[in-house]
């Protein structure tokens, strides 16, 4: 992953360039959310009905002269919203109660969600000027009036971009405190929250602390935002980043992206078809008046919507675009993301490199009229059906089996906005009796250093089929607490160590290696574990 910073651009416009968890929940039916609300990870209206932003930033802080006319041209370009640069008196002139209900009033004149952005938070930490989460918390409570009674049209987004790359670790806990300021001041509305790193996030803090600070609202209605730009340029990383998301049913959204960058070249189609397939919002950046070097990412030339650049003309009328996918917010009339019908039953599961302990299961696609976004596999038992995982691939790999037994298996698929397919036909399959022989090894290499180390670990396929899908066990020698890791998921449980597979490294080839890396603090002596098993296989050591 790149790290990478988005810098501002300039005078006439900063540009905003930008585990095991409990699952979103909505508000109880006691306490019913007066507008936008968060339900198993979706974003859904006042009405209850499924919305999927698909929209644009404009500058109105620099240009606040051009916003009415912008926010008419945004709805008849097909956007169902606008992200709206507020500035907080700060760093930049401040939009005041009168102003911003102006700009309320704007949004809902054009039939607009409106996304409301204070911007001087811009890379707190590292540029001069910039405030912090807590100070724009003071200017939502100041301009509290405008906002107050809206909550059915405005989305509040607390603050651009945060953090910069210095001191991003205080992401969380400053999240945490700003929304938990909002909601005692009485704001209902859904909160917004951005990314530390310029927005971008290459750190993984907003992704990794996600379930904690979605945990930190008592109305459980935050939304959380992600800055596409040259850390997002394959397609991997895209999915990657937004499913882990949407697995975990944590509302996400990519609050800006563009065409290209100075810090890379984004993948504007992967961000696109990956928002289509999952049903995830975009806004892109930006409308118009970027100077500073960056002229490149408008969208109109001089806010006109006749001359729309190659990335407007992307953005609005390509593939996956706004003209393609947008929905207007069932509280103006629209159909919002208004979805009932389920997708088709995938394909009957087949059953391959069955070991004594794992299996590898495929299925042929389910079908739906808006995309299926995901696969829910479930082990059968008479009538009874469990949980086993959840993945938006056609193919789970299962482990933990029971050697020398006969399991059942079955899929259901999901679509954007929750529906469930019919359960597809059964797969069985009996595992073989007593582990099966290693075709594996592992090399663990440490840099250490007495009250730290980081390991570099290496695991090999011997064998002559491709491992798809793995799981690294093994237990640390004491004393050794895991802080990061990099190439896959770690999760520690005393000394047990249990590393999976990131979707770049799913595959080990045969005769071909993956590797991963993680640093750890130490209290103690530092040393290679003893055992290591793949997949519950037991590994031989390099």
């Amino acid at each position: 992953m790149k790290r990478t910073s988005v810098l501002a651009a300039g005078a006439l416009l900063a540009v905003a360039a930008t585990t095991l968890t409990t699952p979103a929940t909505a508000r109880t039916a006691e306490a019913p959310a007066p507008g936008f609300h968060v339900s198993d990870g979706r974003l859904l209206d006042a009405n209850g009905t499924d919305f999927v932003l698909r929209g644009v930033n404009h500058a109105h802080t620099w240009y606040p002269a051009t916003t009415a006319k912008a926010l008419a041209d945004l709805k008849a370009l097909g956007a169902n919203s606008a992200r709206v640069v507020l500035g907080t008196g700060d760093r930049w002139t401040k939009n005041d109660t009168a102003d911003v209900a102006n700009v309320v009033a704007g949004c809902k004149a054009n039939r607009l969600v409106c996304v409301l952005e204070a911007h001087d938070t811009t890379g707190y930490g590292e540029q001069a000027g910039a405030v912090s989460l807590s100070e724009a918390v003071d200017y939502w409570l100041e301009v509290a009036d405008a906002l107050k009674g809206q909550e059915k049209y405005v989305i509040v987004n607390l603050g651009n971009e945060p953090h910069g790359n210095t001191g991003h670790s205080a992401w969380t806990e400053d999240t945490r405190n700003a929304i938990t300021r909002m909601r005692a001041a009485g704001f209902d509305h859904t909160l917004m929250v951005d990314a530390p790193n310029w927005g971008q996030d290459w750190s993984n803090t907003m992704r990794d602390n996600a379930p904690a600070v979605f945990a930190a609202d008592p109305d459980r209605n935050t939304v959380f935002s992600v800055h596409m730009y040259g850390v997002y340029d394959t397609a991997a990383e895209v999915q990657a980043y937004l499913n882990s998301f949407v697995t975990r049913r944590l509302p996400v959204v990519v609050g800006e992206f563009g065409h290209d960058h100075s810090d890379g070249n984004p993948d504007e189609d992967a961000i696109m078809a990956a928002a289509r397939h999952l049903g995830l919002g975009y806004l892109g950046w930006s409308w118009s008046g970027n100077g500073g070097g960056v002229e490149y990412l408008d969208l109109a030339t001089g806010f006109d919507p006749a001359r729309l650049t190659p990335w407007g003309q992307r953005l609005f009328h390509g593939a996956d675009g706004i003209r393609q996918t947008s929905r207007e917010a069932s509280v103006y009339g629209g159909t919002g993301g208004t979805d009932t019908h389920p997708p088709s039953a995938p394909g009957t599961p087949t059953a391959t490199d069955v070991t004594a302990t794992g299996a590898r299961l495929t299925w042929p696609a389910a079908t739906d009229d808006t995309g299926v976004t995901g696969y829910d596999v479930v082990r059968l038992h008479g009538t009874t059906e469990t949980a086993v995982t959840s993945t938006t691939a056609t193919g789970a790999t299962l482990t933990g089996l029971t050697p020398s037994t006969t399991h059942s298996f079955a899929v259901y698929a999901r679509d954007a906005a929750g529906n469930r397919s019919p359960r597809s036909a059964a797969v069985t399959l009996t595992t073989a009796s007593g582990p099966a022989t290693g075709t594996c090894a592992v090399a663990y290499r440490l840099q250490d250093w007495g009250t730290g180390f980081n390991a570099d670990v290496t695991v090999r396929n011997t064998g002559t089929q491709a491992v798809r899908g793995w799981r690294l066990d093994f237990a640390l020698p004491g004393g050794q607490t895991v802080q990061s890791a990099w190439n896959a998921k770690v999760v520690q449980n005393g000394n047990q160590v249990h590393a999976t597979h990131e979707p770049w490294t799913e595959t080990i080839p045969p005769g071909g290696s993956v590797n991963f890396g993680l640093s750890a603090s130490s209290t103690g002596g530092n040393g290679v574990p003893a055992t290591f098993t793949l997949n519950g296989v037991p590994c031989a050591k390099n």
